[in-house]
């Protein structure tokens, strides 16, 4: 069940939680109180999730690694390896 319905006009966006629906708004709103604070850098982001995420460009940190057999290829989002994963289908 969605009990939380977006309230702006033509949205038809409903979620499970008020937090849900809270961070959805954002996207309307233009709101992005997740400041990235690194210097130089001006980002801010709706989630905190997706601060967290950004921050790797600074480090260059990646997280995921593929699984393949000799193959080195690392990202910072899960999504990007999936992608990659082609690679196995050759």
């Amino acid at each position: 069940e969605r009990p939380y319905a977006c309230d702006v006009p033509d949205c038809e966006y409903t979620a499970t939680t008020a937090s849900h629906l809270s961070t959805h708004k954002r996207k309307h709103t233009g709101e992005r109180p997740f400041a990235c604070g690194e210097a130089g850098c001006e980002y801010w982001a709706i989630q905190e999730s997706h601060l967290k995420r950004h921050k790797h460009t600074h480090n260059g940190e990646q997280l995921y690694a593929c699984d393949e057999p000799d193959c080195k290829y690392r990202a910072a989002k899960a999504s990007y390896l999936k992608q990659q994963k082609a690679h196995a289908q050759r």
